[in-house]
């Protein structure tokens, strides 16, 4: 062999490995950022989607969505309902190669139901967790609770020695304006590593070369970084820059699938998108009106759901992309038979402000994220359009999803008078919405109505909840929840608006399994070398 032939094969090769090392690395670009580390801090789907690299719950949730076992092997629930035992996996190690064991389960249950956590609904209040041994613990409950692991999929283990070690014992709110070190380091048992994590910036997850399983995807490094710009994560896409985005702007979607070298993964989404009121202040915190709460008057809660155009919101903000909802929840989780939306009347809605005692409207302030869902920003300045049709002026507050959740999560009474939010079921169930959404905030030392920030309340639905939770009857439990619905829509609770398509921008090398929840899991991606 020449010279000048042996230096081609060698270059040859080099650009075959350089190549091999390429599509093991894959680069994911979302329009939020990644605010903290801690996995107890936002209970969010994408911020949970990313901690799923790095941490995982006693259980999981498969690509349908079924719960799987994860660190818990197996678990079994006693005749009369009131005692959980969970078999733990036995030789995982956290990241830092410590052993996994009973007193980290314990440890995090009392964490994330501690103040601070966004995730108190998780783990019933009373629950206790008693160590039987280092690879069993028991979850003795004070009534039977049958979907108590829904959502343990996003409960994630934190490591107690670490913990104590850093001064990460207490969980580390979003409104928290100093960083903690869990915030800004992660020590879990899941398939990546956090190696290096810049707020804002850039995060950059290694494979877990000691993970207890096998992971079904082929990436050895996954490089986040946020893209809040439409155009620019669009164009990222389209050039190779990224391999994944979520989401694409429901206006590039056949741009892309037209490009040739990317698709558009698209499917129904279970979140639903909803508007909301504070409904529990005796004067609202940025509003004309003084000294009393419009929001507390069902009327004026009924013009502002009337006076909103949901079928132009679907045509023109999401260009067909969306599923008008009379309820809190996806009618793929319960069914929407019975309930239709209040009817968009804009004299209907002028009147019931007359009938309140506003006939000339009134001004407010509104929170809403931009980052966050689809068009979300879009939908709100839609909505301030409608409003103002009524007399309503709307000084509209849109700003990224960081920045949103820490003003609207403050601790010692949410800080929102308007706001638009979304929510998708943990437990992909009614009881989740009913209690964390519907239930009433006013009972000191309950996770109840954890994400209810306006504190809708009724106390009716409150009592049903408790018992839906505890109804085996399938029959019997749904004729119970449709109870409860009817009574949050007679009264206007919230505003529902619609169910979102998911949109995700995949490179054709890249296959990717896509969940009904809008987790972007990229432990199930294989990239083509």
């Amino acid at each position: 062999m020449s010279f000048k032939t042996h230096c081609l094969a060698a270059v040859a090769a080099l650009a075959l490995m350089c190549g091999a090392a390429q599509a093991q690395t894959l680069r994911y670009a979302n329009q939020g950022e990644l605010k903290s580390l801690d996995p107890y801090t936002v209970n969010e789907t994408t911020t949970n989607a990313h901690l799923g690299h790095p941490y995982e719950g006693l259980t999981a949730r498969g690509k349908d969505l079924k719960i799987e076992p994860a660190l818990a092997e197996k678990w079994e629930i006693s005749a009369d309902g009131l005692k959980w035992r969970f078999y733990l996996r036995k030789g995982v190690k956290f990241h830092d190669g410590s052993d996994f064991t009973a007193d980290d389960v314990i440890f995090s249950a009392d964490r994330v139901r501690a103040q601070g956590s966004n995730f108190t609904t998780r783990i019933p209040t009373s629950a206790k967790f008693v160590k039987v041994d280092d690879h069993t613990v028991d979850v003795i409950l004070t009534a039977p609770n049958p979907i108590l692991n829904a959502q343990w999929d996003t409960w994630y283990i934190m490591s107690k020695k670490w913990a104590e070690a850093n001064n990460a014992v207490a969980p580390t709110p979003a409104a928290a304006t100093t960083p903690s070190h869990a915030s800004l380091n992660a020590n879990g048992t899941g398939p990546y590593k956090i190696e290096s994590h810049q707020p804002g910036v850039k995060t950059v997850f290694k494979l877990n070369e000691n993970y207890w399983k096998k992971i079904e995807g082929n990436i050895k490094e996954i490089i986040f970084t946020p893209i809040s710009s439409d155009a620019t994560r669009v164009a990222a896409l389209l050039s190779g820059e990224v391999d994944v985005i979520e989401p694409v702007p429901i206006q590039d979607i056949q741009r892309v699938n037209a490009s040739g070298n990317a698709q558009v993964l698209t499917g129904p989404e279970l979140r639903t998108i909803f508007l909301g009121f504070d409904q529990t202040r005796d004067e609202l915190l940025e509003s004309s009106v003084k000294g009393k709460n419009p929001f507390k008057d069902p009327k004026v809660r009924q013009a502002f759901y009337q006076a909103i155009d949901i079928e132009t919101i679907k045509s023109r903000v999401m260009r067909g992309l969306s599923t008008p909802s009379p309820l809190m929840i996806a009618p793929e989780l319960y069914p929407h038979a019975g309930f239709t939306r209040a009817k968009f009347d804009t004299e209907a809605a002028k009147k019931l402000l007359a009938e309140a005692g506003y006939p000339q409207g009134f001004e407010l302030g509104m929170d809403c994220p931009n980052d966050r869902y689809v068009n979300d920003g879009q939908i709100c300045q839609a909505v301030v359009g409608m409003l103002a049709r009524i007399g309503i002026k709307v000084n509209l507050n849109a700003q990224p999803k960081a920045q949103y959740f820490a003003k609207v999560l403050k601790p010692g009474g949410y800080k929102t008078s308007f706001y638009l939010l979304g929510w998708t079921p943990g437990t992909f169930d009614s009881h989740n919405v009913l209690y964390d959404i519907l239930g009433c905030r006013d009972v000191v030392g309950s996770s109840r109505g954890e994400s209810n920030l306006g504190n809708y309340c009724n106390k009716k639905v409150d009592e049903l909840t408790d018992k839906i939770l505890v109804e085996s009857d399938t029959a019997k439990r749904n004729a119970m929840i449709g109870e409860a619905y009817k009574m949050t829509v007679d009264e206007f609770s919230y505003i529902p608006l619609h169910q979102q398509a998911l949109a995700w921008g995949v490179s054709k090398k890249v296959k990717l399994a896509q969940r009904a929840d809008n987790s972007v899991l990229l432990y199930y991606a294989t990239k083509e070398q």
